[in-house]
């Protein structure tokens, strides 16, 4: 008998540890500590620090789960993945697919309202919507130039990002070490109401500037080793990524009043006027743009394929799926993003929207926390998770992280944070929008397992026994 050869991978697996570890940095740094720095401030007074300690507890929670499944289930769809391989139900595989795109859409509208706040007023004085607008139309035209242009702006907007950051680290390092500022200021929690219930709402804010890491699992089937690099590339970026947040939390309050940050749409460019260090306040600005740019750009790229994807497989209208002629880029998947995106800028303020991005994801992140326990009640599926021969161990998280991971993004997602209605009514549309998607396409598209194939797994496999 004539040994048949494996199937080629669908995807290069080209990245490996270091590269890994430079995108979950890169991914996770970005608009959030730019712009809602001082909305955290408007919730909990000086002591920003705190809801990013709770912010970054909880990504790490979340983490765990990530790293076990990612290593069970090494595919580029991530949450979608894991609800299937858990729950086995196309509608709920499908939902929390829809989460994650309109999760990358509100993040990218979120960044078009900073866009267009304190930062751009350093330099021109422009009304605020019609900013946000024109950067929103402006991404979509980058997107839809092609993704190795895209990608290539990223990489540039990216280096830029991590400058300004390094920047205000500096002008901390110095003013701690000159005896400027009032470091006692970080240390006073404020708040109109009960403490815990403040330091929640600023926690809900701040962990909107630690998501991305999630985005990193769409790399696993392009990831050299990813059984053994991911798990410690997604906790080294966490890590990094979490140390550079507090310390520019911590010169943030020390250097600036709290009202000043509360009322401030650019709360690092505050930083940069007080410091002693000589610096343009306009071409910290500058740098801010960029970075809240680089934040809308990797979003709007993301829910663009998704939709893209989506439509190629089945899962919504064929309409969705059409591509260019020229450039070759999913148009229709852009144009559709693109005009959610014009709307919800429209409808929506810059902590509304970043506050509706978390809301989405919570829900997704406590899917996945329990996914990782349904599958652990399956005595098999370890082993039938990973390929035979695979000498690599997979991660395994402690049951406690999950477990905790599960209740915090519940919690989190709860009103108890004192989360607008409005958020809670802005997250039903958009997922109702998806829904209504998918009615349509089940009516008019002949019935198939197309969440299934969209997702590479077979539907008539139990689920949690597929080898991956």
């Amino acid at each position: 008998m004539v040994a048949t050869a494996p199937p080629p991978s669908a995807l290069r697996r080209t990245v490996g540890r270091r590269m890994l570890l430079i995108f979950i940095v890169g991914d996770i740094l970005g608009a959030g500590i730019y712009a809602l720095t001082g909305r955290v401030a408007g919730e909990v007074g000086g002591a920003i620090w705190i809801p990013f300690v709770v912010a970054f507890v909880l990504a790490t929670l979340t983490a765990t789960a990530y790293a076990e499944l990612v290593g069970r289930f090494p595919r580029a769809a991530g949450a979608a993945v894991y609800a299937q391989q858990a729950f086995g139900r196309p509608f709920v595989t499908f939902l929390v697919a829809f989460a994650v795109l309109m999760s990358g859409i509100t993040s990218a509208s979120a960044a078009a309202r900073a866009f267009g706040g304190d930062y751009l007023a350093e330099l021109v004085t422009v009304p605020t919507l019609l900013a946000a607008w024109v950067f929103v139309l402006v991404i979509a035209a980058v997107n839809a130039v092609g993704v190795a242009e895209s990608v290539r702006v990223n990489l540039v907007l990216t280096a830029v990002e991590v400058t300004g950051l390094a920047v205000i680290l500096v002008i901390g390092a110095r003013a701690f070490l000159s005896g400027e500022g009032d470091p006692s200021r970080a240390m006073t929690l404020t708040a109109d109401g009960p403490a815990w219930m403040a330091v929640l709402g600023g926690t809900a804010l701040a962990f909107y500037a630690l998501l991305g890491f999630e985005d990193s699992v769409n790399l696993a089937e392009e990831c050299q080793h990813p059984r053994r690099d991911f798990p410690r590339a997604l906790f080294g970026g966490i890590a990094i990524t979490g140390v550079i947040y507090l310390a520019v939390a911590f010169t943030t309050s020390m250097l600036v009043e709290t009202d000043t940050l509360a009322d401030s749409t650019g709360p690092l460019l505050e930083v940069v006027r007080v410091a002693g260090l000589v610096f343009p306040p306009w071409l910290f600005a500058l740098i801010a743009l960029v970075a809240v740019s680089n934040t809308a750009l990797i979003n709007m790229i993301m829910a663009s394929r998704v939709v893209y994807g989506m439509s190629r497989e089945g899962i919504v209208p064929g309409w969705l799926g059409k591509v260019g002629s020229g450039r070759q880029t999913p148009w229709t998947a852009i144009l559709f993003t693109t005009v959610i995106a014009l709307t919800l800028v429209s409808t929506g303020d810059l902590s509304g929207l970043a506050d509706t991005t978390v809301l989405l994801l919570l829900l997704v992140f406590a899917t996945v926390n329990v996914s990782v326990l349904v599958l652990r009640r399956r005595s098999h599926a370890d082993d039938d998770a990973t390929p035979q021969g695979d000498a690599e161990r997979t991660f395994r998280a402690p049951t406690w992280a999950p477990a905790l991971g599960a209740v915090v993004s519940l919690v989190l997602a709860s009103p108890l944070t004192g989360r607008d209605l409005d958020v809670y009514a802005r997250a039903g549309l958009l997922l109702g929008i998806g829904v209504v998607l998918y009615v349509v396409n089940r009516l008019f598209v002949p019935r198939a397992s197309a969440e299934g194939a969209a997702l590479g797994v077979d539907q008539g496999e139990p689920a949690g026994t597929h080898e991956s």
